[in-house]
């Protein structure tokens, strides 16, 4: 490495192409940036005129990235990190400390873990700044790529789900902080009810009713659905949310079934007249897990946070 051309780069170029190559957009990543398009445009000259590559084409959806930008597109994420992780102090003082740490975190797991540990985190360390994102389809590319700190999500322990707990894309490491099983609700009076009260509930009767699902990470199939695949078996899904409260509410004002992981029957059930029913066949459960990128993995600040998650969440689940 020749230190006396590195010294010739500005390193706030490097962020200005990381943001580029996520948003792929002039004006997106101006707005980040908070810079005029003249000074983005200036920017990205300097950023081509040092790299030696056009480094993007415009075209009529925005900014085509080059072969090189995309090759550079795997390695700054994890070269901006480092820069990130020099900046700061060799110890983690939780009491002063002025941190900022950011979460993506499942809907399900809101009501469920985030009372857990929001308060022993802001207790001990009453400066930091936490902010938490819902978990989508992007999130894990985000965790990749540094721009959220942790992920807070649910993996299916079946082997045929895609988003199955030894499914995570290389450098992501996880802990699981409890296992849940699936149930089922359905509104009061159902005429479901009756056929659960004469001890006719089983797989067949669970198969002929309409049910309401939540999409999770994009997809419309949870691991319930594969295994029932296995043998034929396919559930009538009648209506597709993006959220819990949504399907727990749809499930409320129709004949629906809805099935999800126990812990967050309580909290549909304080909103709503619900009733819940086992679900009729046996199934592997779901852990959910805390994820972060290995780069972090002694950085004193994130193994604080970590450590307090983990060990709130297993008192309270005591």
């Amino acid at each position: 490495m020749n230190i006396d051309n590195l010294s010739k780069i500005d390193l706030n170029l490097l962020v200005t192409l990381q943001i580029l190559l996520e948003e792929e957009s002039a004006t997106r990543a101006a707005n980040r940036l908070h810079l005029s398009p003249s000074a983005l445009s200036k920017s990205l000259n300097r950023l081509r005129e040092t790299l030696g590559d056009p480094l993007f084409v415009r075209t009529a959806h925005g900014l085509k990235p080059t072969a090189h930008a995309l090759q550079l597109k795997l390695q700054l994420p994890a070269i901006l990190q480092g820069l990130y992780q020099v900046t700061l102090p060799p110890t983690f003082i939780a009491q002063t400390s002025r941190r900022q740490f950011s979460f993506a975190m499942l809907e399900s797991a809101y009501e469920t873990l985030l009372p857990s540990y929001i308060g022993p985190l802001l207790k001990q360390a009453p400066l930091i700044t936490l902010d938490t994102y819902g978990w989508t389809e992007k999130s894990m590319s985000a965790l990749l790529q540094g721009q959220i700190d942790f992920g807070i999500t649910a993996r299916d322990l079946h082997p045929a789900s895609d988003l199955r707990l030894n499914n995570l894309p290389e450098g992501i490491i996880q802990t699981t902080l409890f296992t849940d099983q699936q149930i089922c609700l359905v509104r009061e009076n159902h005429p479901i009810l009756n056929t659960e009260k004469a001890g006719d509930w089983n797989i067949e009767s669970y198969l002929q009713m309409s049910h309401v699902q939540v999409r999770c990470e994009g997809n419309d199939w949870w691991a319930l659905d594969y295994h029932l695949a296995e043998s034929g078996q396919h559930r009538r899904i009648s209506s597709t949310l993006p959220d819990f409260y949504g399907a727990a509410s749809v499930c409320a004002h129709s004949d629906l079934i809805f099935t999800l992981p126990s812990s967050f029957v309580p909290h549909a059930k304080k909103l709503y007249p619900l009733v819940q029913l086992p679900l009729p066949i046996t199934f592997s459960p779901l852990a959910y897990v805390l994820l972060w990128h290995k780069r972090n993995d002694d950085e004193p600040g994130h193994k604080w946070i970590r450590e307090t998650i983990c060990t709130s969440i297993a008192q309270a689940m005591k």
